[in-house]
């Protein structure tokens, strides 16, 4: 069997085309800016072994940065009258800005006006992972900044509530095809969620309120435990770990669960609807192919990090990732 490095790089080798066209490149910054990968792991390093829980927060917010313009860093723009994307609601929830202007930050000190916060984020999502015992893979840098960040444009994002329909038309609208969809579902493994992402399977599920109207779908056991965490369909403080009992470490354990319909969301009990993504689920569930796993998610976080990118004399790079350059 090969190594998990080898898979890594056979695969990858399948979306290097896309890079180059793009062009962004594993070494952009192997003379402008050598030590910037050195850079951002420190910082995740020390946040991590501080606040370990910060690292799917961190990879979500390169999902959505990269579903709504791009992979361009606009996710991260402040906006004095609340349209920006981080003012959505789809948003609001996203936790971990200050962190990454501290990342940038020190990446500034050393190598001022050079790397972009697009780039900082993509490390930080790779570091994330990695940390949190996942794959690591070399990441395609040379991406820029935009200066648009719109709050109504985040109808792109994955909503947790889509269906299997909906889901496989997002993720084309962004050129990443079935098997992504399953495959960067999985990062499910990691994280919490807020109650209110879900508690319509619990309470609410055709329209009635009451606490038997009920998602059928969601195993029984499972929807009683998530019942007595989640008190009613108004909760909207309490946090539920996506992967119980592991939601810090990056592993199989999120196939083994969906399999068992105790995925947390609709959209994760939706990949049980297609044959694919439900053959995909099974087979991972069994927890012997992890190399492939790390392999498969690997190449699709380089894909999806590939999306309608700024390269060249396009956008710009910003000094603070809250605001434009002036």
């Amino acid at each position: 069997m090969a190594t998990r490095g080898v898979m890594v790089a056979l695969l990858l080798a399948a979306v290097a085309a896309s890079c180059a066209t793009a062009q962004l490149q594993e070494k952009f910054y192997s003379e402008s800016c050598p030590s910037v990968e050195e850079v951002v792991r420190k910082e995740m390093v020390r946040a991590l072994s501080l606040a370990p829980s910060i690292a799917a927060p961190l990879l979500r917010m390169h999902f959505h940065d990269c579903f709504v313009r791009g992979c361009d860093g606009s996710v991260l723009l402040d906006s004095a009258n609340k349209t920006a994307e981080k003012d959505a609601l789809p948003n609001q929830t996203l936790r971990g800005f200050d962190f990454v202007e501290r990342v940038k930050a020190a990446v500034e000190k050393a190598c001022p006006d050079t790397v972009s916060c697009a780039d900082v984020l993509t490390l930080i999502a790779r570091d994330a992972v990695w940390l949190s015992k996942g794959p690591f893979w070399e990441v395609p840098l040379g991406r820029r900044d935009g200066s648009v960040s719109i709050s109504n444009e985040t109808d792109a994002l994955p909503p947790p509530t889509a269906n299997i329909t909906v889901l496989t038309q997002l993720f084309a609208a962004k050129n990443l095809d079935i098997k992504d969809l399953v495959v960067l579902s999985a990062a499910h493994t990691i994280g919490t969620s807020h109650c209110f992402s879900f508690s319509d399977r619990l309470y609410n599920f055709t329209g009635r309120v009451n606490p038997s109207d009920i998602d059928p779908t969601l195993e029984p056991f499972y929807m009683a435990k998530l019942k007595s965490k989640c008190a009613s369909l108004n909760d909207n403080t309490t946090l539920v770990e996506m992967d119980p009992g592991s939601f810090k470490t990056f592993d199989l354990d999120y196939f083994k669960l969906v399999s068992k319909r105790r995925g947390l969301f609709h959209s994760d009990g939706a990949l049980l609807t297609n044959a694919f993504t439900r053959a995909y689920i099974q087979r991972h569930a069994t927890g012997a192919f992890k190399d492939e796993f790390f392999a498969d998610f690997a190449v699709s976080m380089v894909k999806m990090g590939n999306t309608d990118v700024l390269t060249g004399s396009q956008g710009e790079i910003r000094k603070k990732c809250s605001v434009v350059n002036h």
